[in-house]
């Protein structure tokens, strides 16, 4: 008998945000203005070139795979040696981070799903509201959710801790039930907001006490710039509650290189006393073959000291786009939150929905945005705008957005 199930018409809900909704609205734009000069302030996906130092070290190795004396096979799963320890001491100096603890992948987000695979489906979840849809996504796939509440716009069995500027972006401890596992992202996409050190000993504490397990989401700690931490592990206690996804797409452009990786401390144990540690290592060597070699070459070149410096000029120069689009906005009158520690601007649109904001501005001045409701119920009224783009762009869509909003 043929399968009749569908997965995306059974567990996927057709109102959380997908890239591709966001590329249909643009492709059916350009079919309406095809002389139209669209911007994309979109999906955060890095425009601007891969520092030479970085390039020109994933080249030399790939020419050197037509060579009897550079050609290598399969690596190691967990990560090429040099890297995971290049990781440990150059992105966690001064923490207990080791580099037998570093599982280096293809990018975080197959991480997470690696992880729900490791955590199962028996398990309950807490998420940020709004929060990075692939959270949610995941944890429906898996199994873990029940229905979906059209009333409410939410997953039955998924705890949505409410994430906003009435409460500094952090949810409210005393009031959240307790659940297996949070997803927690900082900086957070898509509210650009990072954790401070005292609401992360909040939560650090809220999950020693329920025995809940923390997945830190901090592909984005390179944007931070005022002081708050970038990593769970400054946090005492944390090896025992959090493990750590973190990617280079952002911090070294590799958003179409794919490399990444997840920190799984030897001091977290399931509630028999098991370490995560070890299950996490057979999910990896059973699900993975292991990161790109020519990938993790380049991962290891962006931080060497010339690397690191090189890529984080990019950073920066992605921090200077977000202050254009944050003044542009505020100057509008209109609340923008984010922008400092993370390369994405949160508009609120008071009373407004957030597709018909998108559409409208989409319609006037032919920009891409991301309709905040896409990131979940939390997210109405709100659109995210994304600072990884040219600077010519940036500019222009300041003018384009200053006629809209005059």
């Amino acid at each position: 008998m043929p399968f009749s199930g569908s997965l995306a018409v059974d567990l996927v809900d057709p109102k959380i945000l997908h890239g591709s909704q966001i590329s249909m609205c643009e492709l059916e734009h350009m079919k309406k203005y095809p002389n139209a000069k669209v911007i994309s302030l979109g999906i955060g996906n890095t425009t601007e070139p891969i520092p030479d130092i970085v390039a020109s070290s994933m080249a030399d190795y790939a020419r050197a795979l037509s060579t009897p004396e550079g050609y290598s096979g399969y690596g190691d799963e967990q990560g090429n040696k040099a890297l995971r320890k290049a990781i440990a001491e150059t992105l966690y100096r001064g923490l207990p981070i080791k580099d037998t603890e570093v599982f280096v992948s293809d990018g975080a987000q197959c991480d997470i799903s690696r992880l729900q695979i490791l955590l199962g489906s028996d398990v309950s979840i807490a998420v940020q509201d709004p929060s990075f849809p692939a959270y949610i996504d995941s944890s429906v796939i898996i199994g873990q959710a029940g229905d979906f509440q059209e009333a409410v716009e939410k997953y039955q069995n998924i705890e949505y801790m409410e994430c906003g500027p009435q409460n500094n972006f952090f949810p409210d401890l005393s009031s959240t039930p307790r659940t297996d596992i949070i997803f927690f992202c900082s900086p957070n996409n898509p509210t650009g907001q990072a954790a401070s050190r005292q609401q992360l000993e909040n939560l650090v504490k809220f999950a020693s006490e329920n025995g809940s397990i923390i997945v830190y989401d901090s592909a984005y700690a390179a944007f931070i710039t005022d002081g708050s931490p970038r990593s769970i592990y400054e946090i005492p206690g944390a090896r025992k509650v959090a493990i750590e996804v973190s990617s280079f797409s952002k911090v070294a452009g590799f958003t179409g290189v794919r490399l990444g990786w997840t920190i799984v401390p030897e001091e977290l144990l399931f509630s028999n006393g098991i370490p995560v540690i070890n299950d996490f290592n057979r999910i990896v060597c059973t699900c993975f073959n292991g990161a790109s070699s020519v990938a993790q070459v380049g991962g290891l070149a962006s931080l060497s000291s010339q690397g690191f410096k090189a890529v984080l000029s990019v950073v920066d120069y992605y921090k200077e786009n977000a202050k254009i689009l944050v003044d542009t906005f505020t100057s509008l009158g209109l609340k923008a939150y984010g922008g400092v520690n993370a390369p994405y601007v949160w508009v609120h649109f008071p009373g407004s929905s957030s597709w018909d904001v998108f559409s409208d501005i989409l319609e006037k001045t032919h920009i891409i945005t991301v309709p905040g409701s896409g990131f979940g119920p939390g997210g109405e009224e709100y659109i995210r705008v994304t600072a990884l783009g040219h600077r010519d762009s940036m500019l222009e869509a300041s003018t384009r957005l200053r006629t809209l909003f005059p």
